[in-house]
């Protein structure tokens, strides 16, 4: 039996990761499925605000995306239920129409090739401290998938349904996975379905964490390469889809439609 007493951080973390690829298998659910069970996993998780915020996906057609139909809400949207629209919003597969505020996800997917899924919500503690005009701060090791990877957007362009405005959020936004825009909502734009739900429950418990620590006192930084050790730690593939498989349990277990 080989004694690891004697080994350093970095060679614990690598052969963790190498278990975890080992012994973890991802399900095989649809990219159709994945994004619904997104929609769910996110109603649960408070990021609903009514009809506001959308959920998009590339497909493998380049200039189109999945997202969910306007009129219903996260707790609605099922596999079956998505549209397929391309960058101009021309519906190219499904009934309805699309949220006209899509329009900026287009904006960033052209300029963000690495990106194939992006999550706009209003969750109710980042819509507070969007108001604040202050930057999300990452001072937790919970948090840190988000550490030095959260741009912030203080003046508002207004109702993002115009091109300006995503002009303007896919340059506030750079090459961050994530961006808090002030007097609106969260941003996330990932490399996956899996990656992007993940962050975007993490970013609403880091605004609700940091309205409370602000609360008591001023939040002292964490130091930055630790910072950086823990978000290449947490912000792996593998983790985000096993993260991402716990959380559609229990979205299955609450909405058993939503696969239909």
């Amino acid at each position: 039996m080989t004694d690891t007493m004697h080994l350093g951080k970095d060679e614990l973390i690598a052969r963790a990761q190498a278990e975890m690829q080992r012994q973890f298998d991802t399900p095989q659910w649809s990219l159709r499925e994945r994004l619904a069970l997104t929609c769910r996993i996110l109603f649960d998780g408070g990021h609903d605000s009514g009809l506001a915020g959308q959920i998009t996906a590339r497909t493998d057609e380049p200039g189109r995306y999945y997202t969910q139909r306007l009129g219903l809400g996260f707790d609605e949207i099922s596999a079956s239920n998505l549209l397929v629209v391309d960058e101009d919003l021309r519906v190219q597969e499904g009934g309805g129409m699309p949220n006209p505020a899509n329009r900026f996800h287009s904006w960033i997917y052209r300029a963000r090739p690495d990106v194939n899924c992006i999550i706009h919500t209003h969750p109710l503690h980042v819509a507070s401290l969007s108001m604040l005009e202050v930057p999300l701060e990452v001072s937790h090791m919970d948090n840190c998938t988000l550490y030095d990877d959260v741009a912030f957007l203080k003046e508002w362009p207004g109702v993002p349904v115009g091109n300006e405005e995503g002009v303007t959020i896919s340059a506030a936004l750079g090459d961050k996975r994530a961006i808090l825009l002030s007097h609106h909502g969260m941003l996330i734009a990932a490399g996956s379905v899996e990656e992007a739900c993940v962050l975007a429950l993490q970013f609403e418990r880091a605004a609700r964490m940091q309205l409370l620590a602000m609360s008591a006192g001023k939040i002292q930084p964490i130091p930055p390469a630790l910072g950086r050790e823990a978000h290449d730690w947490i912000l792996t593939p593998k983790r985000s889809q096993i993260g991402f498989s716990y959380y559609a349990r229990r979205a299955l277990r609450n909405h058993p439609d939503v696969l239909a």
